[in-house]
């Protein structure tokens, strides 16, 4: 008897012919992009060394697109961001020793905002693995050890026909809730050797779902149903899982408020009048949290930022569903269910009762009323109106991308993503560097409409370089720079905490002049004219810097009290 699966591993007459007379020329390298062109890859991220070139050369051969950096750790930043745009593993081609260990803040964001990557690594001669001291150029003791504590899995090569079944299986590792970076090494003479394996075709690398266990979204269910006073706190992981409408009709059905994490902008619409917006650096959202009789959180480990710096302490009953087993229960004791986002709230929407509650819109209009008295109080209207300005240059459902500065962190509690998985930052590892090179990763993604990349003067420093990308590839990036002479926030804090700054006042270019050295038009903007000058940046096909000198302020926090 013939079964259906039988037939499916059965080669095709073209098939056959290929495997039996691959083209000459072929690598170790072509195995690679062969790989990533049958996984479905499109587009790859990364920069040359000398033991990559097996990989690079065979890039010549394919019809996977390239966009190259001009930094490791910024090429990281990039496919972070197109993996959380395309939802796809994005490959970042790198070489051995400094080239692979500059990517590696790069790939921590990522692994704190579930992004993923798929990190491609040559490596030393075989001859040289196994940590002995053969005094190779960039060698090692244990290259893949200096990336364990940071991605997912790590897969290392030493043969050419292991190269398929790692890469697929990094691929499969990589799309698997929770989403991340993982890492594959190669070595140089695997890459280069010829090789007379046939094309890699199709590989068969589908990710594991992570459903819930029923006994345990029964329960959240029936807790649900009886609530009281619920409320809803929802993290990346609804952004990551796709699963914002999935959140939206839930919220509905229990009639129970909303906020979201930093990680989480856009996963429940800014207007609602369930929601209670991004505000959870704020004594007042975190009064109303700790009074859920049942909070329910979705996609999010309620980390230090998640929880006003882990001074909310809630009196009621806490379900958690999160997708990565170690932020489970981590923080807080909770009916903890491990299950991607998007699978599990369909669960409760299945099961849960509908409940009604006319005070919740009150309540929640309450809340944003004393959170905005209290902001109110402070003068900080440059701030705000900054912030307002940005929200109306940028077009709608174009993506923005925040590095650590100032306006980001106002941006995380009172800016209006205007939908699902436009608005991305590094606080997930807080990191400087990431806002330039990840819109530029986004913009390779998407081409067809504007990105925005936000940083301040200190963060710009460190992707400056990175204009010539923007420039060889012409992306549609806009990029503020919010000037204000040093590390301001680090400067706030020092000042606050010991009466004056050290180490954070900085000497800088001129950034329109530097922009245009390299082919990017410049201006120089005031808070006045900021939204006139960026909406036309944005509007203008290709990059642009816009420079705002502007001394901003931090509202005041409420958790140290």
């Amino acid at each position: 008897m013939t079964h259906d699966h039988d037939l499916e591993l059965r080669p095709t007459e073209e098939q056959t012919e290929a495997a039996l007379n691959p083209p000459p020329g072929r690598n170790g390298g072509d195995l690679v992009v062969e790989t990533l062109a049958g996984l479905g890859a499109t587009t790859v991220f990364g920069l040359p060394g000398q033991h990559a070139l097996g990989m690079f050369d065979a890039l010549r051969r394919s019809s996977l697109r390239y966009i190259g950096l001009r930094v490791e750790n910024n090429a990281g930043f990039a496919a972070d961001a197109y993996g959380r745009i395309t939802g796809e593993a994005a490959p970042l081609l790198l070489s051995t020793g400094p080239g692979a260990l500059t990517s590696l803040a790069a790939l921590q964001e990522a692994a704190s905002a579930s992004a993923p990557v798929l990190a491609i690594s040559s490596q030393i001669p075989t001859a040289g693995l196994g940590g002995g001291r053969h005094g190779y150029l960039h060698e090692l003791p244990d290259q893949s050890a200096s990336f364990r504590g940071v991605v997912k899995s790590v897969h290392t090569v030493r043969s050419q026909s292991q190269i398929p079944s790692a890469v697929a299986e990094a691929w499969r590792s990589a799309l698997t809730a929770p989403h991340g970076p993982v890492w594959v090494e190669i070595p140089q003479d695997v890459l280069l050797a010829e090789t007379s394996l046939p094309v890699v075709t199709a590989p068969d690398a589908v990710p594991e779902e992570l459903a819930p266990r029923v006994e345990l979204t029964a329960v959240a269910a029936d807790l649900l149903s009886r609530a009281e006073r619920p409320a809803i706190i929802a993290g990346g992981g609804v952004v990551r899982s796709d699963a914002s409408g999935k959140l939206r009709q839930l919220a509905e059905k229990l009639d129970a408020p909303v906020v979201t994490t930093f990680g989480g902008k856009g996963a429940f619409p800014w207007e609602h009048p369930l929601s209670l917006q991004s505000w959870l650096e704020d004594r007042y959202m975190t009064d109303l949290l700790e009074d859920a009789d049942v909070l329910l959180v979705v996609g999010s480990g309620l980390g230090e930022l998640s929880s006003n710096y882990h001074t909310f302490k809630p009196r009621g009953r806490v379900v958690q569903i999160e997708a990565d087993l170690g932020k489970l229960e981590s923080n807080h004791p909770a009916l903890g269910i491990h299950a991607d986002a998007r699978l599990a709230l369909q669960a409760l929407l299945e099961t849960v009762s509908e409940r009604t509650d006319v005070t919740a819109p009150e309540r929640v209009r309450d809340v944003l009323g004393r959170i905005a008295g209290r902001i109110a109080g402070q003068e900080l209207t440059l701030e705000q109106d900054v912030l307002a300005s940005v929200r109306r240059a940028l077009p709608a459902g174009s993506p923005s991308f925040w590095d650590m500065t100032i306006l980001a962190y106002w941006a995380w509690s009172a800016f209006d993503p205007r939908g699902a998985n436009t608005m991305h930052s590094a606080q997930g590892a807080g990191g400087l560097g990431y806002g330039f090179p990840a819109a530029l990763g986004a913009a390779a993604a998407d081409p067809t409409r504007p990105v925005l990349a936000v940083s301040g003067d200190g963060g710009a420093l460190y992707s400056i370089a990175e204009l010539a990308t923007a420039r060889q590839y012409d992306l549609p990036v806009t990029w503020l720079i919010v000037d204000d002479g040093g590390y301001g926030i680090l400067r706030e804090y020092m000042t606050d905490a010991f009466g004056q700054a050290t180490a954070t006042e900085l000497t800088r270019p001129d950034y329109v002049a530097l922009a245009e050295s390299f082919g990017v038009p410049g201006v120089r903007t005031s808070p006045e004219t900021l939204e006139a000058d960026l909406t036309k940046a944005l509007a203008t096909p290709g990059p642009s810097v816009v420079v705002l000198p502007a001394v901003l302020r931090m509202f005041a926090p409420t958790h140290l009290g």
